[in-house]
């Protein structure tokens, strides 16, 4: 039996999201007639007449009641936001200068831009973080760059992308629930940039749907591949590890979250309904449907070992703070 041919398997993906132009145009013209358009300075910056001065003393007020772990969350979460250059490159490697794909990725890029500036104008305004660590960090992450094994297959990064923003969603609604608490101005921060993940995500996920529907085979295998987990972007920086294990204790986003996101997308994709797959596709839907009884373990398992721990990080001064 013949071998599938890597290169002629690659143009038929590329061919196929060639033929998704028309949707993304349409996608697109919903996404901007539904979205508010924000800026960083429409939420941070003092209303009309306020004084200046005032505004932000009270901001940095409020801000010294956000306990360490909420800091170490939101730390992670601008950090991630900041890895937006490792995504705009990955994504304009496989669609292209040549099409309306273009498009999208500008607009998304913009959008996403903001997200990265407003919570590093945020953290600068409330001295609530060592900001001349949070820099270094990020610039350690920016120059350790991100490339999964994933990026030569453009199936792979919409799957991925799926799984991302809507983590990324669920990550920066908790901590803005969690924070908000203490400083409701960044909890209405957080909670606008939860929203606009949540419009990403309805894009990715709509984008695979369409895939789905043109190239099943292809697309499940392609998916199969990322389902199983998803590494996060912000995995090269330093200290990543403990970060996610601090939003995990604080209920933010961990393994169990994870679990529910996928169990959403197989709902979304009806990935049980898919007929008529060729053994390769078949193999993977068999797969991907016992996906979910795999990461309930991991969560159970983890779950079941957790116990109280110490953290300290250089970007919330060093404090030590315990978690259960």
């Amino acid at each position: 039996m013949a071998l599938p041919n890597p290169i002629r398997t690659f143009l038929t993906k590329v061919e196929v999201l060639k033929d998704l132009e028309a949707k993304v145009q349409e996608l697109m013209a919903q996404h901007e007639a539904k979205r508010p358009l924000w800026f960083p300075s429409d939420l941070l910056g003092p209303k009309p007449g306020d004084d200046p001065d005032a505004h932000y003393a009270a901001l940095r007020t409020r801000a010294r009641g956000i306990p360490d772990p909420a800091r170490a969350a939101l730390a992670l979460n601008m950090l991630t936001e900041e890895g937006l250059p490792h995504f705009h490159r990955l994504l304009a490697t496989h669609l292209g200068d040549d099409s309306h794909w273009q498009a999208w990725n500008h607009l998304w890029t913009a959008e996403e831009d903001r997200h990265g500036v407003i919570l590093h104008d945020y953290l600068h305004e409330a001295r609530i973080v060592n900001q001349r660590h949070l820099e270094a960090m990020q610039f350690d992450y920016l120059r350790a760059g991100f490339t999964p094994d994933w990026d030569k297959d453009p199936y792979r990064v919409f799957a991925y992308t799926t799984l991302q923003e809507r983590a990324t969603q669920q990550s920066h609604g908790e901590t803005g629930r969690l924070i908000g608490q203490y400083e409701p101005l960044l909890g209405e921060v957080l909670a606008n940039v939860a929203g606009e993940e949540a419009r990403h995500f309805t894009f990715y996920r709509t984008i695979f749907a369409e895939i789905l529907a043109r190239d099943p085979n292809e697309a499940l295998v392609s998916a199969a591949h990322i389902l199983p987990s998803i590494e996060m972007p912000g995995h090269t920086m330093p200290g990543f590890r403990d970060l996610a294990d601090v939003i995990r204790r604080a209920g933010i986003y961990g393994p169990r979250d994870y679990l529910r996101i996928v169990q959403e997308q197989l709902r979304y994709w009806k990935i049980d309904a898919l007929e008529g797959l060729n053994a390769a596709g078949r193999k993977a839907q068999e797969k991907i449907l016992g996906i979910p009884e795999r990461l309930a373990r991991i969560a159970d398992y983890i779950e079941s070992k957790s116990k109280a721990k110490t953290f300290n990080f250089e970007v919330v001064f060093n404090r030590e703070f315990a978690m259960e």
